[in-house]
């Protein structure tokens, strides 16, 4: 998941015109100038009492910026109103930045409630320049006139998304609607904090203690001593802690052989923040619904889909429904006859039982044993987490020409958190990366990249980003941290992600690294996972703890297992992407009476079987109703499409590292950014519009 930072520009009311400088900020670390390795964060001097100082003075600094930009006397051009207005805001940039990666990756209560507090705040900022009439004024000029600037391609994009950004966050609408739709803005924003936090909270309030061994039946051993140093350092010592941390709960899932242990935690997860009390965000789920489709009325679009999808690749509803529907077609029916097979498995355990939602990987895992003589345990001594995250650096440079120099004098933000310098072929420094690998209680869950700082080009000079990829694996405290193979892909994933924003190669910050369309930004990581299934690549660094390579046997299993229990996987992330979509083209007068029978509805209608919940319930379902992912989430499915069909370049010379397609996925996408149209930039490097056929062949299907 990439996840963007948004920071909001505009010039705010609110705060005024700035006065003198006070010493407190003058010593704050967030505004003081960096003169660390590679203006690097100084994370050690950053305290969650400079934020709010910080973000006031911020927003301050940029309101003067706004008022220059306004009152110069000069005609409105591109140079002194545009890029201006897109150089415009560092400091905010750099102090929102840290900030709202923090709520991410090192939060606490006293970061929960300042997020409640700062986002709303920054919302409005972002609101009176956006609805400043003197200033779209300007921008208007410009746009109507962009046939007399003989601008380039990156420039006509750049001038394009701002006078966009402009007119959909409502320039165009009269004052008393723009005062609606900053109070609409502000609720959003307050909600969609609120809806993290709870999920957070939940997540890691959970614990299933066992304190009987014979309730460890089935569980590999690194899973039961995580579980054992999981209950020390909860004052259990001697007992047995299973939490709602992806690296706990699926192997439990998976491998538990107590049914009655499995539904119990199963229920747990799938019922997270839908249980009543402070932290059920069913009632904002329905707020934010509403709140959605209401800005989306008043900027002229018939519900928030239509809004979203305005600036994706796909472009309507429609488009996005046909897409879904009939690859779920060909995945229902899949599911459905692996569920047959799996619930004979179950009637040897109990008799005339139904196979149920916690016990579908136990039984698949059975399944594949039986088929395949394949068990996931056996690869991960193979996969060290060191060996992983050097592997997927040796290819990144067999690639792309990027090597990776750990910098122990770079600050980091928790001990576990590594920083490394990135430089290209030409051996010049073209960013930073921060690798942050263990599950914490300060952390949300899942996996994502992030920056702290993108990729642009300022008074001539290259500005490097800073970029963070983190994941939430558990730390085994005794030894080696050994993944699954399906842990190593994630972070092929979010490397892919690193990538696009360490070799951007673009002038201006709103048309670098990742400022492309959602359906088009999980490409370079979606693709990037391809090469964890190619065993020249696992030959690279695939070894196990006497140093031996996997062996070819093992890697023999691995293709034969291939789209194994593909029906499962497609099915539940096609039926979370159905989901996104159901909420969000719903109009105002649409009221959701109860989110559950709301959730239930749409699945029955793509014929979900009952036994395959959608990868993320709505009450937990964070990517939409925790940020930027709303009318989003078929992002990935989108982007199966393309990646199948972009690694189908590469297989089609017999070389996975072949040079010519790798340059050509470099310079083509890769360093591209939004500099021009997403399927241009496609076609570019592929020659043609992408095809289903690779993605249906690639799961066994076509």
């Amino acid at each position: 998941m990439k996840k963007t930072i948004l920071i909001m520009l505009g010039a705010t009311l609110l705060f005024g015109s700035c006065g003198k400088k006070d010493n407190s900020i003058e010593e704050n670390p967030l505004i003081m100038d960096w003169n660390t390795p590679l203006e690097t964060p100084p994370f050690e001097k950053i305290k969650p009492s400079h934020y709010l100082p910080a973000f006031t003075y911020a927003m301050k600094e940029h309101n003067k910026e706004i008022e220059e930009i306004i009152n110069n006397k000069e005609k409105p051009g591109f140079e002194n109103t545009i890029v201006a207005f897109d150089n415009s805001g560092e400091i905010l940039s750099k102090v929102s930045g840290v900030f709202f990666n923090m709520t991410e990756a090192k939060t606490s209560d006293e970061m929960a409630k300042l997020e409640e507090e700062i986002g709303p705040l920054v919302a409005k900022h972002s609101d009176e320049i956006l609805m400043n009439e003197k200033f779209f004024e300007r921008v208007k000029k410009v746009y109507d006139n962009r046939d007399k600037e003989n601008l380039n391609q990156e420039q006509k994009m750049l001038l394009d998304k701002i006078y966009k950004r402009f007119v959909r966050s409502g320039a165009l609408l009269k004052k008393d609607k723009q005062e609606e739709l900053k109070k609409i803005n502000e609720k959003i924003t307050t909600l969609e904090a609120k809806f993290s936090s709870n999920v957070l909270k939940e997540t890691k309030a959970y614990m299933l203690v066992i304190d009987n061994k014979e309730d460890l039946k089935g569980l590999p051993q690194w899973l039961v001593d995580n579980a054992n140093a999981t209950a020390e350092e909860n004052g259990k010592k001697g007992k047995w802690v299973f939490t709602l941390d992806n690296p706990s709960v699926f192997p439990f899932l998976q491998y538990s052989e107590k049914r009655d242990l499995r539904e119990k935690i199963f229920k747990a997860k799938n019922n997270r923040c839908n249980n009543g009390g402070e932290t059920d965000n069913k009632d904002i789920i329905k707020e934010l619904v509403y709140l959605r489709a209401k800005k989306a009325e008043l900027l002229g679009y018939k519900t928030f889909a239509d809004y979203v999808l305005e600036e994706r690749m796909n472009k309507t509803p429609k488009e996005v429904f046909s897409l879904l529907e009939g690859l779920l077609e060909h995945s229902i029916p899949i599911a459905e006859r692996d569920a047959k097979q799996l619930e004979k498995l179950l009637d040897k355990d109990e008799k005339n039982a139904k196979l149920q939602a916690w016990d579908w990987t136990y039984y698949s895992e059975i399944l594949k044993k039986q088929k395949f003589n394949f068990d996931e345990e056996q690869t991960r001594p193979y996969f060290e987490i060191n060996n992983v995250r050097q592997g997927c650096f040796d290819v990144i440079e067999k690639l792309y020409g990027l090597n990776f120099t750990y910098r122990k004098d770079i600050s980091v933000y928790e001990e576990d958190v590594m920083a490394f310098e990135v430089k290209n072929e030409e051996n010049k420094t073209v960013g930073v990366l921060y690798f942050d690998p263990f599950t914490r209680n300060s952390k949300r869950g899942g996996a994502w990249c992030t920056e702290f700082r993108g990729q642009y080009i300022k008074d001539g000079k290259n500005i490097i980003p800073l970029v963070s990829v983190c994941f939430n694996y558990a730390k085994n405290s005794k030894g080696r941290t050994t993944l699954t193979a399906e842990e190593v892909s994630t972070i092929f994933h979010e490397m892919g992600h690193a990538i696009h924003c360490l070799l951007s190669n673009c002038t201006y910050k709103s048309t670098a690294g990742t400022n492309v369309p959602m359906d088009f930004v999980e490409l370079p990581s979606q693709v990037f996972e391809h090469w964890t299934k190619q065993p020249v690549v696992l030959k690279m660094f695939a070894k196990d703890e006497k140093g031996q390579t996997i062996p070819d046997s093992l890697l023999n299993k691995i293709e034969k297992v291939g789209s194994y229990d593909v029906g499962y996987a497609m099915s539940e992330r096609y039926a979370a992407a159905y989901l996104d979509m159901e909420y969000h083209i719903l109009s105002s007068k649409d009221k959701i009476e109860d989110v559950n029978l709301f959730e239930k509805k749409a699945m029955e209608k793509i014929h979900l079987p009952y036994n395959i919940p959608p990868r993320y319930r709505s009450t937990y379902f964070n990517h939409v109703f925790g940020g930027e992912y709303a009318v989003g989430y078929y992002s990935y499915v989108w982007s199966e499409v393309l990646d199948a069909d972009a690694f189908d370049a590469f297989l089609e010379t017999g070389d996975v590292f072949n040079k010519t397609i790798a340059d050509k996925f470099k310079n083509e996408i890769l360093s591209k950014g939004g500099t021009d149209d997403a399927m241009t930039l496609y076609k570019n490097f592929r020659g043609k519009a992408p095809s289903i056929d690779a993605l249906l062949r690639n799961n066994g299907i076509k």
